[in-house]
């Protein structure tokens, strides 16, 4: 694991890492470390996006509104969604040492989750349909997980990529967990990059919180920060969690990870004083709140 401090520190505020036409472009060199990169693109109607992958593979997934991404000679019509708290979205990826044109005729918000890589994998498309919505924890650890980029559901070479929602005043990412130590069959070596958006509500801005702590290995990355939509918090290695949603604010946030393993598998280390919160879950009801939303029905006759 590169062990270079990031330029934009570990908190990353938003507007703070904007850059041309991205409102967010976190990238290896500068967060400090090999593999994981985040991208957020804000088109206007009839906008359009030159997109070069160089040495990474790519995920294009709508946060609010629609695209077309054409790369490899296909043409990829992402439908997306409203925003990121009314429904799960259609991806696309696109591969290493490619070129993509990201066009919107309505404008909107999409995230580019990247990873450096070796192997060049053929430009495809991610169904709505297809993507696993899992209920994770119970009582005020329940959350949902959209697995639309996890490992073993959709093939990547070393990118993956979740969606977790948190209904206001629950706790994710917990018990917390590491996984930066390579221990086969046991945990992963994996940077994280952690994408937030928070819900409004009677017209006002929420916030969340998210913790970090030392594990004694790579950098002892300490971090304790209030998140606001459009805020990343970047995790290369120690405990992680609990990301904390305030009552009355559904909080969002997009999982982006990779790093050197030859197997792509996301593979944690529970907090020793906290893991036990999880023989709680099986004697509590998932939280009535979940899911938000589910992933649509296949179109009949939808064979992509």
């Amino acid at each position: 694991m590169t062990t270079n401090e990031p330029s934009l520190g570990f908190h990353v505020q938003a507007g703070k890492a904007a850059d041309g036409p991205y409102a967010l472009d976190i990238d290896p060199g500068r967060a400090g470390w090999g593999y994981s990169s985040l991208r957020v693109l804000d088109l206007p109607p009839g906008g359009s996006h030159q997109l070069a992958t160089g040495d990474s593979e790519w995920i294009v997934l709508p946060l609010s509104g629609g695209c077309t991404v054409i790369t490899e000679g296909e043409t990829f019509e992402l439908h997306g969604r409203t925003s990121v708290f009314s429904g799960v979205s259609d991806f696309a990826y696109v591969p290493r040492d490619a070129h993509a044109t990201i066009a919107s005729g309505a404008g909107g918000r999409f995230a580019l989750t990247g990873a450096r890589c070796e192997r060049r994998l053929p430009a495809r498309y991610g169904p709505a349909s297809a993507v696993p919505v899992e209920l994770r924890g119970t009582g005020n650890c329940s959350r949902q997980v959209n697995n639309f980029g996890a490992a073993g559901v959709f093939e990547c070479d070393k990118l993956i990529a979740v969606e977790v929602l948190t209904p206001g005043g629950n706790w994710s990412s917990y018990p917390p967990h590491k996984h930066d130590e390579c221990r086969p069959g046991e945990e992963s070596e994996l940077e994280e990059i952690y994408y937030f958006e928070i819900a409004e509500a009677h017209g006002n801005e929420g916030v969340g919180y998210q913790r970090v702590s030392p594990s004694g290995h790579g950098r002892n990355t300490d971090v304790l920060a209030e998140v606001r939509s459009g805020d990343a918090v970047l995790i290369p290695d120690g405990w992680h969690g609990p990301s904390i949603a305030a009552p009355g604010h559904a909080m969002y946030y997009l999982n982006v990870m990779a790093g050197p393993g030859e197997e792509r598998a996301w593979l944690i280390c529970d907090h020793p004083d906290h893991g036990w919160i999880r023989s709680t879950w099986p004697d509590q009801p998932v939280d009535s709140r979940l899911p938000l939303y589910e992933a649509p029905e296949a179109p009949a006759g939808d064979a992509r």
